[in-house]
C-alpha cells in the first residue's frame, strides 16, 4: 500500500503545478499586454501613442518614464539587482532608467535583470506591418496581432486587415494538390488542403496538437468551424482622387464629400449638381449667334 502524501508534498506539487502555469503563460502573452506596448498620453501635447522614450509627435521626453520590460515607473528596491546603487532612495524618472530598447523604442530601467534580457525577449523585435510595411518607429500606433494569420498588424490597418482575413486566394473550397474538398485551412496561406496531402511524409505530428500546414508551418484549422470565403472584398485608407481625370473620378465616385462638390453619380455618369446651367450655356449661345447675325445685315 503506498504512502500518503504529507501535506507539505501536496503543497509542494501544487506549487510546482502553478510555476509551469506562470511561465507558459508568460511565453504566450498577449502582445497589448506587454510593458513596451502599453498606451501613454504625451505629458505636453496629450496624444495617445505606445509606450516610448520620446514622443512621437512632439519628441518630448515624458516625466513619468515606463520600464518596457517589468513596466515599473519606480524603483523602491534597497538590495535590488540595480545597476546604479540607491541604498534607502527611491528613485523615479531618468534616475531610474539605464537603457533604450532597438526594437520597441522605449524606455529599460536600470534592473540587471531587464537590461540584460529585454533586448533578447521583446514581442516586437519583427513587428513589421504585414499591409503598410511599417516599424514600430514609423508610426506612432500600438502594434497588434491578426487573431486569424498571427501577421503583425499597426494600429491604422487592424480592424481592415482583419475584414478581408479569411479570404482564400483560389475560386473554391478544393484541395491545393488534389479536387478533393479541402478539410484543413491554413489562414496564412489562405489554402485548403484535404486529410491526405495536409500531412508529410516523415513528419512526426504531435498528438492532440493542430497540423502544421505544409508550406509555411502555420496551425492550421478546421474549414467547417471557419467563415472562410472566396470572395474578396478590398477595404483600406482611400487615397485622393484627381477629379480631372476621368478614370479616376468614375472609380470612386462620390467616396468623399471633399472629391466631389458639385457632382453627383447618378446611373454611371458624372452629372452636374448646378440645376439649370445647360440651359443658361445655350442661351447665352443664341444671345451671341443673334447679335452677330444683326451686325451682318447692318
Amino acid at each position: 500500500m503506498p504512502n500518503k502524501k504529507t501535506g507539505q508534498r501536496r503543497k509542494a506539487e501544487k506549487q510546482k503545478v502553478r510555476q509551469k502555469e506562470i511561465r507558459t503563460a508568460r511565453e504566450n502573452l498577449d502582445l497589448g499586454k506587454y510593458p513596451c506596448n502599453v498606451n501613454m498620453e504625451c505629458d505636453k501635447c496629450k496624444r495617445k501613442q505606445k509606450n516610448r522614450a520620446f514622443c512621437y509627435f512632439c519628441q518630448s521626453v515624458q516625466r513619468l518614464p515606463i520600464c518596457a520590460h517589468c513596466g515599473k515607473i519606480k524603483c523602491i528596491l534597497k538590495t535590488g539587482d540595480c545597476v546604479v546603487k540607491h541604498p534607502g532612495v527611491f528613485t523615479v524618472g531618468m534616475s531610474m532608467v539605464g537603457a533604450i530598447c532597438d526594437y520597441c523604442e522605449a524606455w529599460i530601467c536600470h534592473g540587471r535583470k531587464c537590461l540584460t534580457t529585454h533586448a533578447c525577449t521583446c514581442p516586437l523585435q519583427d513587428a513589421t506591418c504585414i499591409e503598410c510595411d511599417r516599424f514600430v518607429w514609423d508610426h506612432g500606433g500600438r502594434i497588434f496581432r491578426c487573431s486569424f494569420c498571427s501577421n503583425y498588424l499597426c494600429e491604422d490597418d487592424q480592424f481592415e486587415h482583419q475584414a478581408s482575413c479569411q479570404v482564400l486566394d483560389s475560386e473554391n473550397y478544393k484541395c491545393l494538390s488534389c479536387n478533393k474538398l479541402g478539410q484543413y485551412s491554413c489562414l496564412r496561406c489562405k489554402n485548403c488542403y484535404c486529410e491526405d496531402h495536409v500531412r508529410r511524409r516523415g513528419f512526426k505530428y504531435e498528438k492532440n496538437k493542430p497540423i502544421p500546414c505544409p508550406k509555411c508551418g502555420f496551425e492550421t484549422s478546421h474549414t467547417k468551424d471557419l467563415s472562410m470565403s472566396i470572395r474578396t472584398h478590398k477595404f483600406g485608407r482611400q487615397s485622393h482622387v484627381d477629379m480631372n481625370s476621368e478614370s479616376d473620378s468614375r472609380e470612386y465616385p462620390g467616396r468623399d464629400d471633399d472629391y466631389v462638390d458639385d457632382a453627383v453619380y447618378i446611373g454611371g455618369i458624372l452629372q452636374d449638381d448646378d440645376d439649370g446651367d445647360t440651359s443658361d450655356d445655350s442661351a447665352d449661345d443664341d444671345d451671341d449667334f443673334d447679335e452677330e447675325d444683326s451686325e451682318d445685315l447692318s
